[in-house]
């Protein structure tokens, strides 16, 4: 595992990641799989709405430091 910090998912964005933002397309996934994005400040908003906007469940919470 790298100690690098963990990239924002948003396309283009370099910079580390903060939150973790999961969620599942309910037409493919079961409601046990949860697929995670990572987001920086600038950009968890954008991700979770363009999630939501899908009709995802979304859920967003702080990434934790230990990402093992």
């Amino acid at each position: 595992m790298s100690d690098e910090p963990a990239e924002c998912s948003r396309a283009g964005c370099r910079e580390a990641a903060v939150w973790a933002i999961h969620w599942r397309n309910p037409r493919i996934h079961a409601a046990d799989r949860r697929k995670t994005w990572v987001a920086c400040d600038e950009h968890v908003a954008y991700l979770r709405e363009f999630l939501g906007a899908r009709d995802f469940p979304v859920e967003v919470a702080a990434l934790s430091s230990d990402r093992a």
